[in-house]
């Protein structure tokens, strides 16, 4: 197949010029923050002005590199990926895919999935991707919620979609497809060469995605042709990552997080997205993995990053340059430990499926062990008091000032504008997370808004709390919440996973409490312990706490004990 480059367009220009800026200061915060501008478009598409152009500048460096479960590994060329994703437009369009069509892409991590966001992508369909782990029930939601015209998953994942409306067009990947479906294989027959029918309005929808939903219903997040595609130049930024980087982000594809760092930032750096699918996570496989392909760049969320700690990190003799952590807080413990082992900071970020990276710790940078770092270039971030709304300097919920332009904010919540406006009252967009900021204006997170409680008049945070019972080397995972108390309204309880060496739950539990009593004030500490098998979640893996207040509750309102609860008064010397 020819690789023909596409020409720039002033689109192209307008990001590259802020791309080179970033690039430039990248261990200048604030001359990185004071110089940037978001591009302003009003027209554009990422596949078309941006993917098939910078292609052409180093037409054969990998953009993604797969390596399976056995270490066999496959590479595929910025050109391969432009040439190959230009044939399955024209394959989509075919069998009736149109502009502005939602499009489920419920894929893992193989390359069809890069394949076909970047079709959705060239013809100016809607990409909705998708969980591969959803249940027959979660897929007909989002097709009848999402209003899908087509989705693509692996044919054998084709039974969950029996229930779904016959007129949605089903396309199957892997050697064959079900009766009905449309045969992935048919693209490879369809003409090379891709052109659309028109120009790409900036403002048009481009991706719908379903979040992880911890606390209600998933919400549907709608991401323009600029939200999320150039948006993510903020990203980039707080990545690190550079031209001819190989970038590995642990992260599983149909949520937010996926497109972040496996898709857009590397593909505006024009570098490698590099893919380690394992079949049962291993510490020891994985950092031989980053060693034999020379990992640049690696981000990964805190459970990967905990579960590295308890393995021996000398195994990777050349750590990657950048080391990034998200989806949720890093207990300053793991930081500490990967930096005394690799002499590099694992730096924090933050962000949401509704927004690109908004606040990082950014290269280079010096860092507060436990603060998240300070506003990326780009974004308005203030704190407003949850309740007042009044804009604060210390603590509040974390906000974006909606008078100041935010390229990377979501266009707002599909069909849904009670929520849409709920979310950005009184001229802020709002995020329902608190954090405290300092005197160098570095950004702690405390919690969510609805998750942070009080016990005896003290405002507690679980993550506070949890960060504390993670250093503790029985714990694996922690998760507190408030149980009612009549003295107190509320005090703190701790459901904990333990390691094995953890099994004897009294020496267990002696030993977590004692350590509490060391570490925590005394109006945190943890009163009450139970020992469980698993923590209830979403489907992208954050813990759903709504779960467990609800338990607790309603284990305290009927007067009744687990068995394998404990409280802090029986374990006092």
């Amino acid at each position: 197949m020819t690789f023909v480059p596409r020409q720039a367009t002033a689109a192209t220009t307008a990001i590259l010029e802020q791309r080179e800026a970033l690039f430039a200061s990248s261990h200048d915060y604030d001359t990185a923050v004071s110089g940037f501008r978001w591009p302003q478009l009003t027209e554009f598409n990422f596949a078309l002005e941006w993917f098939d152009v910078v292609a052409g500048e180093h037409p054969d460096r990998a953009a993604v590199t797969l390596v399976s479960a056995d270490l066999s590994t496959r590479s595929w060329s910025y050109a391969d990926l432009s040439s190959r994703s230009d044939q399955v437009a024209n394959w989509l369009t075919e069998i009736g895919v149109r502009r502005g069509d939602h499009v489920i892409v419920m894929l893992g991590n193989t390359i069809e999935l890069w394949e076909v966001m970047l079709a959705i992508t060239k013809i100016g369909a809607v990409a909705v991707p998708t969980s591969t782990l959803l249940s027959a029930t979660d897929l007909e939601y989002r097709v009848e919620h999402g209003a899908i015209r087509a989705i693509v998953t692996e044919s054998k994942l084709a039974p969950i979609a029996e229930a779904i409306d016959a007129q949605v067009i089903r396309v199957g990947t892997g050697h064959s497809a079900p009766e009905g479906w449309n045969a992935w294989v048919d693209s490879y027959d369809a003409q090379p060469t891709f052109t659309p029918d028109g120009p790409t309005p900036a403002g048009d929808a481009a991706l719908l995605y379903f979040t992880s939903g911890t606390t209600s219903q998933p919400k549907l997040v709608r991401h323009t042709h600029v939200s999320y595609p150039v948006g993510h130049l903020s990203t980039m930024w707080w990545l690190g990552v550079r031209p001819g980087d190989i970038h590995l982000n642990i992260s599983s594809p149909g949520w937010g997080k996926h497109a972040w760092s496996n898709f857009y930032a590397p593909f505006l750096a024009q570098a490698t997205v590099f893919i380690f699918t394992y079949e049962r996570f291993d510490a020891a496989q994985l950092m031989h993995v980053m060693q034999t392909h020379e990992v640049t760049t690696f981000c990964a969320p805190p459970t990967v990053w905990r579960m590295l700690i308890q393995a021996d990190l000398s195994l990777l003799s050349t750590p990657p340059r950048e080391l990034v952590g998200a989806g949720e807080p890093l207990n300053p413990e793991v930081i500490s430990r990967v930096r005394a082992a690799w002499g590099a900071s694992i730096r924090d970020g933050y962000g949401q499926t509704e927004m690109t990276c908004a606040i990082g710790n950014a290269p280079g940078q010096p860092i507060k062990d436990g603060s998240m770092g300070k506003p990326m270039p780009g974004y308005p971030i203030v704190l407003a008091d949850p309740v007042t709304g009044e804009v604060r300097d210390d603590e509040g919920e974390i906000c974006l000032d909606l008078s100041v332009h935010t390229l990377g904010l979501m266009d707002g919540y599909h069909n849904d504008l009670a929520r849409t406006a709920e979310a950005c009252r009184e001229g802020l967009y709002h995020t329902g997370d608190i954090a405290s900021r300092d005197a160098d204006g570095y950004l702690t997170y405390v919690g969510r808004a609805d998750d942070v409680f009080k016990a005896s008049d003290y405002k507690i945070s679980p993550f506070e709390v949890e960060s504390v019972l993670m250093e503790h080397p029985l714990v694996v995972e922690a998760a507190v919440v408030p149980s009612p108390d009549e003295l107190r309204l509320a005090v703190p309880k701790a459901y904990v996973r333990v390691t094995d060496a953890g099994r004897d739950h009294e020496a267990a539990a002696r030993s977590i409490f004692a350590h509490c009593r060391e570490r925590l004030s005394a109006w945190q500490r943890v009163r009450i312990l139970e020992f469980t098998e698993d923590l209830p979640k979403t489907i992208s893996g954050k813990i759903r706490r709504v779960e467990l207040r609800d338990w607790e509750a309603q284990r305290v309102a009927q007067g009744g004990d687990t068995a394998d609860q404990h409280f802090e008064r029986d374990y006092r010397d």
